[in-house]
């Protein structure tokens, strides 16, 4: 009887050790299990809402597991990403992450997280451009003319914003220092309420992501005037670069990936990442994204990582010489 008893609990204990030492491939064979939330740390409409949408389905198709996109705006995309970091490590929450992850460690004095430390990286999505975009009742059709016009009224035109130290907002201060034009700066609770008011004429212009801004320019209820990034995008073929329209060496580009709280085990980051960029690497998904403005870009869990770390690195520079603060 005794051992037997002893057997017993050598058997026991070697199955425990089995699971212990088989759950890290359970998990990602049996991933997932549930639905899937991707956190958007911006309203509806915006550039992290349609790719976050346009991926998520095809996860949806391909998982038979519902993705659901999940918009919590606010805070310059702070509320998104402290839900997320807040969530456990399981792979079942994502954060849709944009260039402002990457601003907000110098813009706010206190952060309830690091975008390095706190997140596990999955996989950069496109890189996009920003479109220099005004409304149709400013008489301008080129960045000279525009520059001219702007000098000769100081102070006097608005431009909206995805909110204080967002891209679109370091990017017009970026293009006011280089031009020497004083614009006044309006932010918003997102990319959306901005273009949504550029579009009533209630501000002049923005510097819109290209996904928010090319169906506008398409339909003509904007102009745009250049993109600024360092080359041309296929979504607006015929629309200069900034630096090509006349303020040379200007270069201002975004990014979009999923990444989620610190501490998924690696099977699931590594089912994630194989699964979100063959969806991108698709021909039908890589000419949806190029017709929407976003250029599609790539990238294993470690080279995300060691671009989030760089990207930090710029924006910290880019922001201390824009002034711009949020306590």
């Amino acid at each position: 009887m005794k051992t037997e008893r002893v057997m017993r609990s050598l058997t026991a204990l070697c199955l425990a050790v089995g699971a212990i030492t088989c759950a890290p491939g359970a998990w990602a064979q049996a991933y997932p299990a549930k639905p899937i939330r991707i956190v958007v740390p911006f309203p509806a409409g915006g550039t992290s809402d349609i790719l976050s949408r346009a991926i998520g389905q095809k996860l949806t198709e391909e998982w038979k597991q519902p993705v659901i996109v999940d918009n919590r705006p606010g805070a310059s995309a702070n509320i998104g990403a402290e839900i997320v970091v807040k969530s456990p490590p399981d792979g079942y929450t994502l954060l849709a992450a944009s260039t402002i992850h990457t601003i907000n460690p110098s813009l706010y004095s206190k952060l309830a997280y690091d975008p390095v430390r706190d997140f596990t990286p999955i996989t950069l999505i496109a890189t996009t451009s920003q479109v220099l975009a005004v409304h149709p009742s400013v008489p301008v059709k080129t960045v000279k003319e525009f520059i001219a016009y702007a000098k000769k009224r100081p102070g006097e035109l608005h431009y909206s914003s995805a909110g204080n130290g967002s891209q679109p907002h370091l990017t017009a201060e970026l293009f006011k220092s280089r031009t020497g034009i004083n614009i006044v700066h309006v932010p918003y609770k997102g990319a959306p309420p901005a273009m949504t008011d550029l579009l009533a004429g209630h501000v002049a212009l923005t510097f819109a992501t290209s996904p928010s801004a090319v169906p506008h320019v398409k339909s003509g209820k904007l102009r745009a005037l250049a993109v600024s990034t360092a080359k041309r995008i296929a979504a607006l073929p015929d629309v200069p670069t900034i630096d090509e329209a006349g303020v040379p060496g200007f270069e201002a580009s975004g990014a979009n990936g999923l990444v989620g709280p610190a501490g998924i085990p690696a099977p699931i980051v590594e089912k994630l990442n194989a699964a979100v960029v063959r969806i991108v690497k698709e021909p039908a998904m890589s000419k949806f994204l190029s017709e929407q403005g976003a250029d599609p870009f790539t990238t294993t869990p470690a080279e995300y990582a060691a671009y989030i770390k760089s990207e930090v690195a710029k924006w910290a520079k880019a922001v201390k010489d824009s002034g711009a603060r949020i306590d």
